[in-house]
């Protein structure tokens, strides 16, 4: 990545008019010479940034007796095992569910209870607990510091169309802040795709209402 060009166009981006709400600056990475029917081809990373993404992700429990103290305290919402039989007939009502969070966080010894109740709407969406993200715990997690890293993490998921994009910070971002996200996304993906920088077409960085800044 040249560095100069990644200055530019954060600077770029900085200087773009302010709006009256918090805007995200999002990294979108286009690919070339992938077969995405292959699934070695197929991009999908959870990355824990080295600064804060930009907004902050709203996490649900999916849990037992076990987790459920924990999980009243310290998540922004969760759904006891016992009722997620309410869930499972009603389809409405897990949809409404699934827009509120971005991750969802499951006990691992109620996994087949949760695909059962949640997996035909969470996985379309593609928010089922997953493993590579931390959000499959035991029973005896400590549900906070599972919390403080969802908080930083986010989905880089490059699965039907030839492209990625993921939010690396916000319009107060600072430009190293940014620079470090923004190049931290980059490493990840060139050891993810098989011939590495051969396979990125072009990478731009945007603010949510703004003009992309072209990186590469």
């Amino acid at each position: 990545m040249d560095e100069k060009k990644l200055k530019e166009a954060i600077s770029k981006l900085k200087d773009s008019p302010k709006k009256n709400f918090k805007q995200t600056v999002d990294m979108i990475i286009n690919f070339k010479g992938l077969d995405l029917k292959k699934p070695e081809h197929q991009v999908e990373l959870y990355l824990q940034l080295p600064k804060f993404k930009g907004k902050k992700s709203r996490i649900c429990g999916l849990v037992g007796p076990e987790l459920a103290d924990q999980a009243k305290t310290v998540m922004d919402g969760f759904v006891l095992q016992q009722d997620f039989e309410k869930y499972q007939t009603d389809k409405k009502k897990t949809k409404k569910l699934a827009s509120g969070y971005e991750f969802f966080v499951a006990q691992a010894t109620i996994m087949p209870k949760v695909a059962s109740a949640f997996g035909r709407v969470l996985g379309p969406k593609g928010k089922m607990p997953n493993p590579k993200a931390g959000c499959v715990v035991p029973p005896n997690a400590n549900l906070k510091t599972v919390m403080d890293k969802l908080q930083n993490t986010v989905k880089v998921s490059g699965k039907k169309a030839p492209l990625v994009q993921t939010m690396v910070g916000n319009a107060d971002s600072s430009p190293e802040d940014l620079t470090d996200n923004i190049k931290f996304v980059y490493s990840n993906l060139l050891h993810a795709l098989p011939q590495g920088e051969h396979n990125i077409k072009s990478i731009y960085i945007k603010t949510t209402m703004g003009a992309p800044q072209r990186v590469i």
